[in-house]
């Protein structure tokens, strides 16, 4: 898979690395963010979370048109020097709860938007026409499986950073609570908790009696209290104990004394001493907010390290620039004698394209409430404790260690020499043996796990399942099986459903929006989600690259990224729903979604395969009339 690609590729590839590590260590704590330091809801975080990632993704659509003007080079610098302004603009310290700081905040992420779509698109076209070159042709794919695990490795250690830099400024503030022992809220809840105090002044004031707000308060501190008091409720069943909390809680001024106390017994355990709760509750926000700071600064340093990196191995992709003027007429020249299309062929070739479009829309719908739906549930309704195996999955050098045990165990079965094999035996070993050690040292049940760091598994999927990937599909090739690029994407829409079916069983038994459920319904959901990715993103890819009529190949890269903008929009719609239906029923409609575009590709599976094949532009004429 490394062998004989060009040098190019991996001074690109890391470039790309440390600016998707700046994005994912913002990303991880963003929703956070929003929630703790403007006392956002469910519904405006999502919306802005939904805006923000359609504006990264519509961009390069912009960002292409620029650089077939001006110059990619060009555009990935400038696109550099735009996102450092963005996060450095994030990272600048602002008062808590005003207006002036949101629209501050709306202008970083512009910036950050604007810059992406410089740098994105324009990248991935530097990387394909370092395979212009006929010596590298044939390992375009391959090329591409290490771009895009190259992103993954980035995004993999961002939730680990961001998390480190968030909870460094809370205990220099003397705001670290180490344990939850003896209080019944969830170390992630405390800013929740902190932004309800801020709302109705030491909870002296509390929501009226049957507004969503208030449902959402006595939701929580029953799911608190039943974490807390296990044993309290052993001898009843779920539901009846959770009527009877409800009505303890509803009575008098319990719900707002259950707050009060709380929040005292965390004001009690730190460092940091106020002289009322309101202040203390501000004054823990904004120490949040600075540690959230932090991470955006790191973000600004990943920047100057892809910078330095481009820069500096410039001359491994320096031909690609230089004649780039001169490439792109051969390239139009081959178009130009490859085989004509009628204006009807071509017409055909875009509905194909059109209709799979539409399928990856809602793809990234569901895909993408890894930074919504899944943050809020890790948040809100995931136990922080783990005692079962998986608990070395939140031991960020664990992860890696197994990552460099697969490539290494690949390594040993495909490396030609003895030499070669030895040296990759050995190292699958040691990762073997840290992998063992770290295990052996992880306490039998870890605590305080932060709802970010569930982020670091999508990522790690990706890296360590690629090889198994490549290989099984290079084995089905060598047999003739292998999946179309169409039906690929259908298997990974049912995979999708898959994992939402997962999150309906771990959601069963909640409360409203609140509960202690085990990560590993999460754990579990990441892992098919990363297998439906694997599917669908790089299979798509392949098949716009195949499809597209040569005049309009351009426009229809284009269109997968504007695509995959609007299904990052309506990411929102869950998030909107939060609260208002229960948490099973969002996951069932996403599964709906994911089975009814399965069913919408594989019904029109004959003609996407044509599109693929020789014959194409004959076997297409039906695909307009069939769709309608």
């Amino acid at each position: 898979m490394f062998k004989n690609q060009p040098k190019g590729l991996y001074v690109l590839s890391l470039a790309n690395t440390g600016e998707r590590f700046g994005y994912y260590t913002m990303l991880a704590i963003f929703l956070f963010y929003l929630q703790a330091k403007f006392g956002l809801d469910s519904a405006w975080t999502g919306q802005i979370f939904s805006i923000f990632l359609a504006l990264v993704y519509f961009m390069p659509l912009v960002g292409g048109f620029v650089a077939d003007k001006w110059s990619f080079s060009k555009c990935v610098v400038a696109g550099i020097g735009i996102m450092f302004l963005g996060y450095a603009l994030m990272s600048v310290p602002t008062p808590v709860r005003e207006n002036t700081s949101l629209y501050i905040l709306f202008a970083a992420l512009l910036l950050i938007s604007v810059g992406t779509g410089l740098f994105k698109g324009n990248l991935q076209v530097m990387v394909g026409d370092l395979y212009n070159d006929i010596r590298y042709s044939a390992r375009r794919d391959a090329a591409f499986s290490i771009f895009y695990m190259a992103i993954n490795l980035g995004s993999m250690f961002a939730p680990t950073a961001a998390i480190a830099l968030k909870n460094a400024a809370l205990e220099a503030d003397g705001f670290r609570v180490e344990t939850t022992e003896g209080l019944q809220l969830k170390e992630s809840m405390i800013p929740t908790v902190c932004n309800w105090c801020l709302d109705t002044k030491e909870f002296t004031d509390m929501p009226a009696q049957g507004s969503e707000s208030y449902k959402s308060m006595l939701d929580f501190a029953v799911s608190a209290k039943l974490e807390a008091d296990k044993d309290a409720y052993k001898g009843l069943d779920r539901k009846e104990a959770e009527a009877t909390l409800k009505k303890e809680l509803s009575a008098g001024n319990n719900l707002p004394q259950f707050f009060s106390d709380n929040l005292q017994a965390v004001a009690d355990k730190s460092s940091h001493k106020t002289s009322d709760m309101t202040t203390f509750a501000n004054e823990y926000i904004t120490s949040f907010s600075k540690g959230c700071g932090y991470a955006f600064a790191l973000a600004c340093g990943s920047l100057i390290v892809s910078f330095l990196i481009y820069i500096l191995g410039r001359k491994t992709y320096s031909h690609i620039i230089t004649d780039k003027k001169t490439a792109g007429k051969k390239q139009a020249k081959k178009a130009d004698d490859g085989p004509q299309l009628t204006p009807q062929q071509t017409k055909q070739r875009i509905v194909a394209l059109l209709l799979v479009f539409a399928v990856v829309i809602f793809f990234w719908m569901v895909f993408h409430q890894n930074g919504q739906t899944l943050t809020e549930f890790a948040k809100s309704c995931t136990s922080s404790s783990s005692s079962s195996w998986t608990r070395i999955g939140f031991n960020l050098w664990a992860l890696v260690s197994i990552a460099v045990g697969v490539y290494a165990l690949f390594s040993v079965f495909q490396s030609k020499t003895a030499k070669a094999k030895t040296i990759s035996g050995i190292i699958l070993a040691a990762a073997i043996g840290i992998v063992a050690y770290i295990y052996s040292g992880t306490p039998a049940t870890i605590d305080n796990i932060d709802p970010a760091v569930y982020q670091q598994f999508n990522p790690f999927y990706v890296v360590a399942l690629t090889p198994f990937s490549m290989a099984l599909f290079s084995w089905l090739a060598s047999r003739g099986k292998e999946p179309s690029a169409p039906r690929k994407i259908g298997y990974g829409m049912i995979v999708a459903g898959g994992a939402y079916l997962v999150m309906v069983f771990g959601s069963l038994s909640l409360v409203g929006t609140n509960g202690s459920e085990s990560p590993n319904w999460l754990i579990s959901t990441y892992l098919l989600l990363t297998f439906a990715e694997l599917l669908l993103s790089p299979m798509g890819i392949s098949f716009v690259s195949k499809v597209a009529p040569p005049k309009y190949k351009g426009s229809m890269m284009g269109g997968w990224f504007a695509a995959t903008a609007i299904g990052n929009y309506l990411v929102s719609i869950p998030m909107l729903m939060w609260g208002k239906v229960s948490v099973p029923v969002i996951w069932g409609i996403l599964i709906v979604i994911c089975l009814i575009s399965a069913a919408f590709i594989f019904s029109i599976m004959k003609k996407l395969e044509a599109a693929t094949s020789d014959e194409a532009p004959a076997q297409l004429e039906t695909v307009e009339d069939d769709a309608i």
